[in-house]
């Protein structure tokens, strides 16, 4: 990993064991979680800063009756409100979702200027708590998009692969994760991308095993990784493996989780991923819809849609927890 020096104390271990309840982009996976997208009125900007001021401490009700559920909320901040909702210049590479436009397919932009990333491992905690949340917040905010997310089997995707094995752990999330002395004034926050695809499951479980695997970059059983093609053709895992001019491979943490309805025919993964640079997911995105090279894009897009795409940042506990200081 990329080497660096930070400012003692400016980021927080984020193993489980000193996670808070919010902003932990490094707390462990959970059963359940809620990708909660809306956009702030004109007049709704007070209200928003004392609730979000207010977060951790609102949560310690619900964290205090049910310490089992591992309830956390990760609070991501859009380019468009920052200024005006934290009063502060905004982190150096924030900006608004950049759409990609391949050949064939493409990463839409879509609104939202707030992102509540809810975990637990109760489905019934997430709801209660979301439910709390949208009361306090009332007309302040409008909802742009919802979506309940759930653990399928052995962390599987609905395409049948385990997902986000390619995961820092331990000590290597603080590195791939998040800000350093870079950006001082953001220290201990990370940039999240959120995109919502949908997947054509007919299409895909008609296809081989064998060309499902080739089309991933992996084994579908057990997850072990397969060898990048010489040339040409490049799978899902070698086009989302990302290198800078030094050869230095830059990690993200993937928080995706499968959604959909069976009776309405729908099925879908929606990512997340939390990285200390936002060109880190940007470059990712140009690699699969464009392809690398130019005009080979990654296959899995043929039977997976973004509908969605947004950028935010996620400010450190203590820097949301300064709003309610206010």
């Amino acid at each position: 990993m990329e080497q660096m020096t930070t400012v003692r104390g400016s980021r927080r271990a984020m193993n489980s064991a000193e996670t808070g309840p919010t902003q932990a982009p490094g707390a462990p996976l959970t059963a359940n979680a809620v990708f909660l997208v809306v956009t702030i009125a004109p007049n709704g900007i007070d209200t928003v800063r004392d609730v979000l001021g207010d977060l951790s401490d609102s949560m310690k009700a619900i964290t205090f009756r049910f310490p089992d559920a591992a309830l956390t909320c990760t609070v991501g901040i859009g380019n468009n409100v920052w200024a005006p909702l934290m009063k502060s210049a905004p982190p150096a590479q924030l900006r608004p979702f950049t759409p990609v436009a391949g050949a064939v397919h493409t990463a839409p932009a879509t609104e939202g200027d707030l992102l509540f990333h809810i975990r637990a491992e109760r489905a019934d905690v997430c709801f209660f708590f979301e439910k709390r949340l949208l009361i306090d917040l009332g007309a302040a905010v409008q909802v742009i998009d919802e979506t309940v997310g759930f653990r399928s089997f052995d962390r599987r995707d609905l395409l049948g692969f385990v997902d986000g094995t390619a995961n820092p752990v331990g000590p290597e999330v603080d590195e791939a994760v998040l800000v350093g002395d870079e950006d001082p004034a953001h220290a201990g926050g990370t940039y999240v991308v959120t995109q919502k695809y949908v997947h054509a499951m007919a299409a895909w479980d008609s296809l081989p095993v064998d060309t499902q695997e080739r089309i991933l970059g992996r084994t579908k059983v057990d997850g072990i990784e397969l060898d990048d093609a010489p040339a040409g053709q490049q799978s899902h895992k070698s086009l989302a493996t990302i290198e800078d001019e030094q050869g230095v491979e830059h990690d993200i943490i993937r928080d995706n989780m499968p959604f959909g309805s069976p009776g309405a025919g729908e099925f879908g993964t929606y990512f997340l991923g939390y990285s200390r640079n936002l060109w880190v997911i940007q470059q990712m995105l140009e690699r699969m819809f464009v392809g690398e090279p130019a005009g080979m894009h990654d296959r899995l897009l043929d039977f997976s849609t973004a509908l969605t795409g947004s950028v935010f940042f996620a400010p450190s506990a203590a820097e949301l927890d300064a709003l309610g200081a206010e």
